[in-house]
């Protein structure tokens, strides 16, 4: 009983999906944003850094750009029956909502051309973060209660204009990242098998991760171009520490006595890898109408498994320091389709729709990321304050498709005998407003 209960305890750590389908962020723009991120093929102002930096040879000068983003999250959790009736943490029905929260990833863009040909560029912006927040006393306590993850990734790219129809680019990519993790632990007697107080575990930790991106741009006519991005793996290494309140399991063996479990605390260390990306654009003009689509692969299939490696503590029966969870994630796709009309010399309308594919299987879904596939619909403008100075607005309306588990290999409980799999039926959506100030030398 002892050895499975630490076992479980280093699991409940381990188990946390830092990244997913829902923690890539991919509007990094506001003007990409409003076309539904189809901006491969078109590429024309400085967040082409970002979307496809061979794009940037069409920008004379100097151009600036930064904006933010601001993120509105919303989910809820019903219980199902079947196999969670069984539990009484979980009521067949009952439902529970995610706290709201406000997240605010922002972007930042910096071109410059050097000769006719040459140009480079710097991008700083979030790629993957996001959180999720539950109640103290909700029944997934011990699944998922406070998490949050935070990275910043610098892009500098080079970008050369081989002939008029093709330009390439390649950059070099570092990231920062932090996370914090906090979940209850399900306690109980080993002797008696009586359930204790909960204890809660707190993870914290940071790393940092480098990667390489690379695209091309090619216009055969001129009102017709095409567009591939690459971006590299990024392999963070973590560095952090783990506390759990109380930092121990206290109880009264009939033979030995008084005795205490020490429960998972102390410097930890932990390797991820955010997937691979490409992407496939097109942009059509038709006089003052220009029309977008693109194709984005992600190799979620990089994020097998997450393992968090102890460099204190130990499992008293086994000496185990490290323990490892399967992800599973299978690659996936993201379908955008844009619109853009210039209405006058100072105003510009904008649109698109996109179709976002999750990588989670069900069994693994939890409420750390309540994913599922999304569809979103976009609108935004554009304004022309000046010659030099402009503004980009957009809204998306994020529509997670209604995902029923009822085959979850996830544990409500975390302890033998006092824990079920945790299915349900998850409900999420996300309002989602950006803005761009551009600035032009």
């Amino acid at each position: 009983m002892i050895k499975r209960l630490q076992l479980l305890v280093v699991i409940v750590i381990s188990s946390a999906t830092l990244f997913a389908g829902g923690f890539q962020i991919n509007e990094h723009s506001a003007r990409a944003m409003a076309m539904a991120g189809a901006f491969t093929g078109l590429a024309n102002d400085a967040s082409a850094v970002q979307f496809n930096a061979a794009g940037i040879t069409q920008l004379k000068g100097t151009h600036i750009s930064a904006g933010t983003t601001l993120i509105l999250p919303i989910a809820k959790f019903t219980g199902i029956a079947g196999d969670n009736s069984a539990n009484p943490f979980i009521p067949e029905s009952a439902e529970y909502e995610l706290d709201k929260q406000i997240f605010t990833p922002f972007n930042f863009y910096l071109t410059q051309q050097l000769t006719d040909d040459l140009f480079i560029g710097l991008g700083v912006n979030n790629p993957y973060g996001l959180g999720t927040k539950w109640d103290d006393t909700w029944p997934g306590r011990y699944i998922a209660l406070d998490t949050e993850v935070q990275t910043f990734f610098g892009n500098l790219v080079v970008a050369y204009k081989v002939s008029d129809q093709l330009s390439v680019s390649a950059g070099f990519v570092y990231a920062f990242g932090n996370v914090k993790i906090i979940k209850n632990l399900a306690l109980a007697d080993p002797v008696a098998g009586v359930p204790k107080p909960d204890a809660q575990t707190k993870l914290e930790g940071d790393g940092t991760a480098m990667g390489f991106t690379a695209a091309l741009l090619f216009q055969p006519t001129d009102n017709t171009s095409f567009g591939v991005s690459f971006k590299s793996e990024a392999k963070f290494e973590f560095d952090g520490t783990a506390t759990t309140t109380p930092p121990t399991l206290d109880f009264v063996h009939p033979l030995a006595g008084p005795q205490s479990i020490p429960l998972p605390t102390g410097n930890i260390s932990a390797e991820l890898t955010t997937p691979m990306n490409v992407t496939v654009g097109f942009a059509y003009n038709d006089d003052n109408i220009t029309y977008t689509g693109d194709i984005q692969w992600v190799g979620w299939s990089s994020y097998d498994t997450l393992a968090v490696n102890f460099k204190q503590w130990v499992s008293a029966t086994d000496g185990s320091s490290r323990s490892a969870a399967p992800r599973e994630y299978k690659n996936t796709y993201i379908f955008r389709l844009g619109y853009e009309n210039v209405m006058s010399d100072d105003f510009t309308l904008r649109a698109g729709i996109l179709y976002d594919l999750n990588p989670v299987p069900d069994k693994l879904v939890e409420p750390t990321l309540p994913d599922a596939d999304r569809l979103g619909l976009n609108i935004g403008c554009g304004y022309k304050i000046n010659d030099k100075l402009s503004v980009d607005v957009a809204y998306m309306y994020l529509i997670f498709m209604e995902r029923t588990i009822n085959n979850s290999e996830v544990m409500s409980g975390n302890l033998p005998g006092y824990s079920v799999p945790f299915n349900g039926t998850y409900n999420a959506s996300s309002h989602l407003l950006g803005i761009n100030f551009n600035y032009t030398l």
